[in-house]
């Protein structure tokens, strides 16, 4: 079936939408108001995606229907010219939204959301459903609607959604919530918990379903929107028929937990679920084993861009680890952030923005660390430190854009530095999963 705009959208396509942002969410806007049939013009403040780099209040008059970016806050001065000039404005996720057919599962949290979200789409796929991961992975909703031409009514989006793209949301109302966990992130955005919390709330609060589902962390919120469904997923122990799946240990057996409530709330079997967990793979840069170089072994979590997340890291070692740390803050307590982990790092191998941060509040709490400057002298750093048997971690704990591309492009870095250190090829370690039990790898 032939996409056509909704009611909403048709009189305001007659002129040409304004898409704010050149990113990932910007491009996905684009194409899915030329499937529409309309007619855009992108902006941007740094010309990406060759979009203008002025929005001015002629632009906004132009412009009746206005597309934003999550990097676009409520309050952003572009948004404000577009709303005080009468113009529709709209997160890419609500542009997605009005246009999809199908079903939506949405997936938040501070950690696991995108491990949740490919899994319940790989896990969905398993059974001959027709679901796509879409959302904050890489791959916007926009995008997917325009594609499949809005999708059909058998059809499943499983939507990551962020804070930053749960804010604003008008129109998306998910046939489902899944919220992983809350911890402290993106304070450079939203100033306090409370509001970071709230952002995230506005998912549940406009959901369709009468229920949502979230981890212990979450409980606080309990009484927002729908019936929670808070589910025991913290310190709970192993599933012998987990053992050798991603979802083996911790962190991301939470992770499955998690899925499983809502699996079995929705009437689907649960052995197709642990069948999926078999054939399930966990993205890149997600505490993965990099390589084994002279007894030492070497993981990749540069995925790990917050505070929560690298203690979660630390959590699967069974003592403690010469860590790579650092990059552009996101906000939060530094001081509290080294305290907790003081215990679990040896010793702390530092780089990015915040390094000088970092090194006086591990001055004031006792904890041996370096200031490294730049990653590539961190891992020398690290590997004249690291003795056989010791395991060294880059779980970074902050933002990657002081430096990299992103922190793809950080994971690629490092595992490409440990490859080149001196001396004989590394062994290339074979596990692909973590858990407490892996404190160490063999060759």
């Amino acid at each position: 079936m032939k996409l056509a705009p909704p009611e909403l959208l048709a009189p305001l396509l007659a002129a040409p939408a304004a898409i704010l942002g050149g990113g990932v969410s910007g491009r996905a806007a684009h194409l899915l108001v030329a499937r529409l049939g309309g007619r855009a013009v992108l902006f941007d403040e740094h010309g990406a995606g060759g979009g203008r780099t002025a929005f001015t209040a002629a632009d906004a008059a132009a412009h009746p229907l206005v597309v934003f970016s999550p990097g676009f806050t409520p309050a952003h001065p572009w948004l404000a010219a577009a709303r005080a000039a009468g113009a529709l404005c709209l997160p890419e996720l609500d542009l997605a939204a009005l246009c999809w057919r199908g079903a939506v599962v949405a997936v938040t949290g501070t950690n696991g959301k995108t491990t949740l979200t490919e899994f319940l789409a790989h896990a969905l796929r398993s059974l001959g459903r027709d679901a796509a991961a879409t959302g904050n992975v890489g791959h916007a909703f926009a995008e997917l609607v325009a594609e499949t031409d809005g999708g059909t009514p058998d059809a499943t989006a499983v939507v990551e959604v962020s804070s930053f793209q749960a804010e604003a949301l008008q129109h998306l109302r998910a046939d489902a919530v899944l919220w992983t966990n809350l911890a402290e992130d993106h304070l450079e955005r939203h100033g306090t918990m409370e509001a970071y919390f709230a952002a995230k709330r506005n998912l549940v609060s406009r959901a369709r379903g009468p229920r949502w589902f979230a981890g212990p962390s979450v409980a606080r919120f309990a009484a927002a929107g729908p019936a929670a469904v808070i589910v025991a997923t913290e310190d709970q122990p192993a599933d012998p028929r987990l053992r050798g799946t991603a979802f083996a240990g911790h962190p991301q057996r939470e992770n499955f937990l998690l899925a499983a409530a809502w699996w079995k709330a929705a009437g689907l079997p649960e052995a197709a679920l642990f069948a999926a967990a078999g054939t399930f793979r966990l993205g890149d840069h997600r505490l993965a084993p990099v390589a084994v170089r002279d007894g030492v072994t070497w993981w990749d979590d540069s995925k790990a861009t917050n505070f929560h997340a690298v203690e979660a890291a630390l959590a699967g070692f069974a003592a403690p680890v010469i860590l790579i740390a650092g990059g552009k803050s996101k906000g939060g307590d530094l001081a509290a952030f080294v305290g907790r982990i003081a215990p679990r790092v040896r010793h702390l191998c530092l780089m990015g923005e915040t390094r000088a941060a970092l090194a006086a509040a591990c001055a004031a709490r006792g904890v041996a660390c370096t200031d490294c400057g730049v990653l590539a002298t961190a891992v020398r750093r690290a590997a004249a430190l690291a003795r056989p048997g010791d395991q060294v971690l880059l779980s970074p704990g902050f933002a990657s854009f002081d430096q990299f591309r992103d922190y793809a492009d950080r994971g690629a870095q490092f595992t490409a530095l440990v490859h080149s250190l001196a001396g004989p090829p590394p062994a290339v370690a074979a596990a692909t999963f973590f858990s407490p039990a892996l404190s160490t790898l063999s060759p």
